[in-house]
């Protein structure tokens, strides 16, 4: 129970990686709200896990504004998963500025205006609290075909820097969990990026990375639940501003 009497907000967390934060969470005695555009999924997870939920759209002032209102009239927030992203593959010479603008606004901009809410939050409150970045190891290098993704990921671990040695004196610790590649439905849409640009049949891309990887095989959200508790825990107030790569061996650094 490390996380007992603590209150946590999940963004994305209808599903995936999210879930299984929010499940991993609530063994260890916290409240959890999951925070999710899909306020219908949300709800239900929601239900079928013990936790709560609130409609958070990311790319929103409004909506980031309004879901750190509804956490303060509950309890307050000791906790911050920044979860929410999208996927986006093409090779340089095909990519759009929407496509550009929209990736940026979802995984860097959201990262950065609910962490901006949370600890405006978090500082109010003065009880301090942890805040927590989803990178990947994609923000570790770049990729052929993933240069969007890869630099909105690279951002997330600089963001994190800047972030964690800014707040650390208002007792807010703010780290970073670097995945390798998870499995998940959302590997569904990432194996047909690749198909299309790599001209492989459906479900070769997902074989062959997880072939790659040291461990023997693809991670699971579950495998990444224990670092998130760690980074929330008492046992993580001596660390600022780190991003941990979580990876079955993929990154060394």
């Amino acid at each position: 129970m490390r996380l007992h009497g603590k209150r946590a907000l999940i963004t994305g967390a209808a599903r995936g990686i999210g879930r299984a934060f929010a499940e991993g969470y609530i063994r260890e005695g916290a409240e959890v709200v999951i925070g999710d555009i899909d306020i219908a999924r949300a709800r239900e997870t929601a239900a079928e896990i013990g936790a709560s939920a609130l409609p958070l759209d990311v790319t929103s002032q409004e909506s980031i504004d309004a879901a750190m209102a509804e956490m303060q009239a509950g309890g307050g927030i000791d906790i911050l998963i920044n979860n929410a992203a999208i996927f986006t593959a093409a090779p340089i010479v095909e990519i759009d500025r929407a496509t550009y603008q929209r990736v940026f606004d979802i995984n860097v901009a959201g990262t950065l205006f609910t962490l901006q809410a949370a600890a405006k939050l978090m500082i109010e409150q003065g009880r301090g609290g942890k805040i927590i970045n989803m990178a990947s190891q994609a923000g570790r290098r770049g990729e052929a075909l993933v240069a969007v993704y890869c630099a909105t990921k690279a951002a997330v671990i600089s963001l994190t820097q800047s972030a964690g040695l800014n707040l650390i004196r208002h007792g807010i610790n703010v780290n970073a969990i670097a995945p390798g590649v998870v499995d998940g439905e959302h590997w569904e849409g990432v194996d047909a990026f690749f198909a299309k640009y790599e001209n492989k049949p459906l479900g070769q891309k997902k074989k062959e990375v997880g072939l790659a990887v040291p461990f023997g095989r693809m991670g699971t959200a579950e495998d990444l639940t224990g670092m998130a508790v760690f980074l929330a825990s008492k046992e993580a107030e001596y660390i600022v501003a780190q991003t941990y790569n979580v990876d079955g061996g993929n990154w060394m650094s």
